[in-house]
């Protein structure tokens, strides 16, 4: 990750992330799947930035599944 430039990041959560704990995850997008699964994706600004995130789902006793850096957000990537 290059310190000076935010990167988009995908990470999985098992379970469904409850609305009023939504919140926590400031401008991520959240989509519970029907596998029972929550993703959270969106911009992280840096190591701190991406590091707090997971210090909140550790806080919230969710089980972490994954994390991925994506390559851009998926509404900008462009159809080939």
């Amino acid at each position: 990750m290059d310190a000076l430039q935010p990167v988009v990041y995908e990470i999985r959560i098992q379970g469904h992330l409850e609305n009023h704990r939504a919140d926590w995850f400031g401008d991520m997008t959240i989509t519970r799947l029907p596998d029972g699964s929550t993703v959270l994706t969106g911009t992280v600004v840096d190591q701190a930035a991406l590091h707090g995130l997971l210090s909140r789902i550790r806080d919230i006793g969710a089980l972490l599944i994954s994390v991925q850096r994506l390559d851009s957000p998926p509404s900008l990537k462009q159809a080939t």
